[in-house]
């Protein structure tokens, strides 16, 4: 089964201040919308990640139920009936996102275009601190596998490096059995692949990804947890935050749910242990870490451990007492001394960037280089090995009043890490920028020695070790924003690395494949960052994701207690130690998702905006349908009221032509009032049939045009272009279709024409280009264009676009394949009566022009044949009667007409002799043997009307073989090309050219 499902993550939000209920409900429901509709694949929600303030009263055990029940409620709108898995927390701070919808920005299908759809955030990050509000977060994880877990406190031991092999794990394996054990992944678990088999779950090229909400009281057991996991799973990743509350007095709570009984936890709200889920399979996880911390100082070296400037002590007087002891002396610094080569390289970068940041830079050279010496001089006294707190209180003169107040609070101290420093920028900012990571890792003081004036870090955090680079550092605002988009600069820049040279090189050393788009990040900022840090600006570090990610349609997250994960994350991270698990504070953790295989990216703005785009597409279409409907009606009406009566037969000749008059100008009976007078009509004309009525619209329809563009400038145009080279010259017309039918095969010529006046549209959406490429695709070998707007919904401009687009499609044709291909020319279809509209056709683009017999007198019919040769354009002459081929055999000489058209239309109402034996009685006259015995047999005779429609001997080819026998050459065929479907152009043009 071709799974090609998409990964989803869907955010709703909500700050209902009152009602916890509520305010779940709001936002389960907000999220809801945000995923795309349920199908047969997927119809629960694969993980919700629940996040609610702890500010609200009732009781959170309503949680859970709240979430399940908006899911269930709705699934007959959104098609999701249930949910698998759940984890989530209290929090001091909430932080949700708004999916972008078409209304933002009062934007509207008709207008928006693809570049501003892609260019858009695809959602609106919000965050709350220390005020009510609910985030809830849901995501679609096709072909990965997800378990969650609760682990109480209790049931972690104290991590011993995996010695303590038969704890727990029945005595056999090496130890890890019981820590995969721990978070429901035994090795006994198996999972389903795609080909039916069972894959074991502990193949160590799949480790699994842990999202953590650890209980503020859990942190006793974080340490030797991580540890464990990081034992039992050495490629596995880890990250998340530790719950919280607005006040110190409230309990944090942490919750977790599986439907299938998929979790190591029973219970959905805990108030201690640790929640989590194990992600395995398509996803992928990037992480990184802001510590917001500003190097102040020198870089230095340590060169003493332990207390009283070395390890171990003389008091010590029991082996736990001893153990203890060493453990604080593998964590304390006794003495440091400056490194002057690194101070100088570091003191230098960071001189320059404060002069890019500086917008004018008035210090003269002179007093910079003073200021350089300045810093020598008191470095020099850091030469000799000192207790850190010594120097701490030596680089303290140097800071503002805010940094000095910090570190009287608090004493941060950075340890390089590990890996080389070959190639690498020393400053900060800078490496981090370029995707380098961060260069040391910043811990805060637990206690100092106030005799010897050593400090020493949590215990078991880290072993310092003699040779040690570390440097001082203070909490600042300003430098945090920078470092977080430092951080996002060097992670997009690796991102674009991946993508484009195919794989980014990740902590074990290896590279990854390309990286696919991201579908959803978490913010995960510390309490005591947020608008405290920033400046009061509320929303920085989310509103700073969404602006590195504007394609993710999910930002979420919360304030926690503190952040647990890689400090380089997955990206830019050093390997070994250097980038261990480990908890952080006063940080802030970014968390981008993703698949590792190509799956398709859902967008709700996109989704909204192809059905915004549809439903105006449709109503679009249906204002077409009900503004074509109309347009038929009326020329129906045109055609059988107006252009005669229904109930009264048209007058005719003799001879059994039709009487037509043309358009009676001065029908009125002149009125004066003072100096302007005008007509009024007393008798208003009525046409006696529809060939009249169309000749009368015909006229005024030309006296519009002299209006504008008079003859003689018409005239003059049309001389010009026929001497200018770069205007298009009339092709020969005849040329193609004599040549089409040397072989004795029935010409079919197909007519591009929008609707007939008697049955209306022909075509739903009458493209002229686009049928003209078609047309010239199949194999035409000329075209004919209706270009009358009265009865037959054309224009002049279709003639110009079935010329370019018959040239471009030919060229096109040309070079896919090795056979040249003739661009058809172009016949233009209209009622012509007046030189005046022989002028337009031949700047429009015609090659040639028909000519209907019926509608003109003698005089005119030869006029308008020598204007048409002396403008060269061919023609064609289309005839109803054996009248009108009479008054083609006595009137003109041979060769003024290069096609003779017999047609089935019937004159009088514009209609068609639906048998059309009109045509083939024609074809067997003896007018048309006189005709072919002044003019030539050579002229071909075409059939038009209902060609390809009539049947006979229950065929539509029956009566083409009718007229082949009775000698036609071939067939102008319109209606019969409008019946096709335009893929089968080709086959029935070739089935009719029998």
């Amino acid at each position: 089964m071709n799974d090609n499902r998409p990964q989803v993550f869907a955010t709703g939000y909500s700050t209902n201040p009152t009602s916890l209920t509520a305010a779940i409900e709001e936002a389960t429901a907000s999220a809801l919308s945000s995923l795309p509709p349920a199908s047969d694949l997927q119809y629960k929600v694969d993980l919700a990640i629940v996040s609610t303030s702890s500010l609200y009263d009732e009781p959170l055990s309503s949680v859970v139920p709240s979430v399940i029940k908006v899911i269930e409620a709705s699934s007959g709108l959104y098609g999701y009936t249930g949910l698998n898995h759940l984890v989530g927390c209290t929090a001091g701070g909430i932080i949700g996102s708004r999916a972008a919808t078409v209304a933002d920005g009062s934007e509207s299908s008709s207008t928006s275009s693809s570049n501003d759809a892609n260019n858009k955030r695809e959602c609106t990050p919000y965050e709350a601190e220390a005020t009510p509000a609910v985030s809830v977060t849901f995501a679609l994880l096709p072909n990965v596998d997800i378990t969650t877990f609760h682990v109480n406190g209790e049931d972690v031991p104290e991590f011993d490096g995996g010695l303590f092999q038969s704890f727990g794990s029945g005595g056999s394996g090496d130890g890890s059995e019981f820590w995969k054990r721990l978070v429901g992944l035994g090795s006994s678990s198996t999972r389903t692949n795609e080909e039916g088999g069972e894959d074991d779950k502990d193949n160590d090229d799949d480790d699994p990804i842990f999202m953590m909400i650890p209980s503020p009281a859990f942190q006793n057991n974080l340490d030797d947890f991580l540890s464990g996991l990081q034992y039992a799973y050495p490629n596995g990743q880890a990250f998340g935050g530790i719950a919280s509350t607005v006040s110190s007095l409230a309990r944090a709570r942490i919750f977790c749910y599986s439907d299938g009984g998929n979790s190591s936890g029973n219970g959905i709200v805990h108030g201690s242990g640790c929640v989590g889920v194990s992600f395995r399979g398509d996803i992928q996880v990037d992480t990184m870490i802001s510590q917001g911390a500003k190097p102040v100082g020198g870089v230095y070296r340590v060169v003493a451990t332990g207390r009283n400037g070395g390890r171990g002590s003389p008091g010590a007087s029991s082996s736990s007492n001893r153990e203890q002891e060493d453990e604080a002396n593998r964590s304390t610094i006794g003495a440091i001394v400056l490194d002057e080569a690194a101070t100088e390289e570091v003191e230098e970068a960071e001189m320059m960037e404060e002069d890019e940041d500086e917008e004018e830079d008035d210090e003269p050279m002179n007093e910079k280089e003073a200021r350089k010496a300045r810093l020598v001089a008191e470095y020099a006294k850091s030469r000799i090995p000192k207790p850190p707190l010594a120097e701490a209180n030596f680089v303290m003169r140097r800071l503002s009043d805010d940094d000095q107040a910090f570190m009287r609070r608090a004493l941060l101290i950075g340890l390089e890490r590990g890996g080389s420093l070959v190639g690498r920028t020393p400053n900060e900012l800078a490496r981090l920028a370029n995707g380098e990571g961060h260069r040391f890792t910043v811990r805060q003081v637990a206690s100092a020695g106030m005799k010897d004036g050593s400090v020493t870090f949590p215990l078991g955090s880290v072993d310092v070790e003699i040779g040690a680079r570390c440097r001082f550092f203070v909490r600042d605002g300003e430098f945090a924003k920078k470092e977080a988009k430092a951080l996002w600069m060097g992670y997009k820049k690796r991102e674009l690395e991946g993508t484009l040279f195919g794989g980014v090189e990740s902590n074990d050393g290896e590279s990854s494949s390309s990286l696919n788009p991201p579908t959803g990040c978490f913010v995960l900022p510390t309490l005591d960052r947020g608008a405290e840090l920033f400046g009061g600006k509320q929303g920085y570090e989310s509103g700073l994701a969404s602006e590195y990610l504007p394609s993710v349609p999910s930002i979420s997250g919360f304030f926690a207690n503190g952040v647990l994960g890689k400090l380089d994350g997955t990206l830019a991270g050093n390997a070994g130690a250097s980038n261990e698990n480990m908890l952080h504070g006063s940080s802030s953790q970014y968390v981008v998702f993703r698949s590792k295989t190509k799956r398709p990216i859902y967008s709700p703005y996109k989704a909204q905006l192809d059905a915004a785009n549809a439903a105006a597409a449709k109503a679009e279409a249906e204002a077409a349908d009900q503004e074509l409907a109309a347009e038929d009606e009326k020329r129906s009406v045109m055609s059988k009221s107006s252009f005669g009566s229904e109930s009264v037969a048209a007058p005719r000749a003799e001879n059994g032509e039709l009487i037509v008059k043309r358009r009676e100008v001065h029908s009125g009976r002149a009125m004066s009032v003072s100096t302007v007078e005008w007509s009024v009509a007393e008798k208003t004309a009525k046409p006696t049939s529809a060939l009249e009525g169309y000749m009368w619209e015909k006229e005024t329809q030309v006296d519009r045009q002299r209006e504008r563009i008079p003859l003689a400038l018409l005239m003059s145009q049309c001389k010009a272009a026929m001497v200018d080279p770069t205007k298009p010259k009339p092709r020969d017309w005849i040329g193609p279709v004599k040549q089409a039918g040397a072989e004795g095969k029935f010409v079919i010529i197909p007519e591009c024409k929008r609707m007939e006046p008697t049955t209306g549209s022909l075509r739903k959406r009458y493209d002229i280009s686009k049928l003209v490429k078609q047309l010239t695709v199949a194999g035409s070998p000329a075209v004919s264009v209706n270009s009358d707007g009265v009865l037959f919904g054309g224009s002049l401009e279709d003639i110009t676009k079935a010329r370019e687009a018959s040239n471009a499609a030919a060229v096109a044709q040309s070079l896919d394949s090795d056979d040249g291909v003739v661009a058809p020319p172009i016949v233009a279809s209209d009622l012509l009566l007046y030189p005046y509209q022989l002028y337009k056709l031949r700047l429009a683009g015609a090659d040639a022009v028909t000519l209907v017999v019926g509608a003109l007198e003698s005089k005119d019919l030869l006029y308008l044949t020598k204007i048409a040769s002396t403008i060269q354009l061919q023609v064609l002459a289309s005839v109803t009667s054996e009248v009108q081929i009479d008054m083609l055999s006595s009137k003109l000489e041979p060769g003024s007409i290069q096609a003779l058209v017999l047609s089935n239309r019937k004159l009088e109402t514009f209609d068609f002799d639906h048998s059309g034996d009109q045509a083939l009685s024609l074809l067997k006259s003896e007018a048309l043997a006189a005709f072919r015995s002044k003019h030539g047999s050579d002229v071909p005779l075409l059939v038009e009307g209902r060609v390809g429609i009539i049947e006979s001997s229950g065929d539509n080819t029956g009566y083409i073989k009718e007229l082949k026998e009775a000698g036609a050459f071939g067939a102008i065929v319109g209606g019969g090309i409008a019946a096709v479907n335009d893929d089968n152009f080709s086959r029935e043009m070739t089935s009719w050219a029998t």
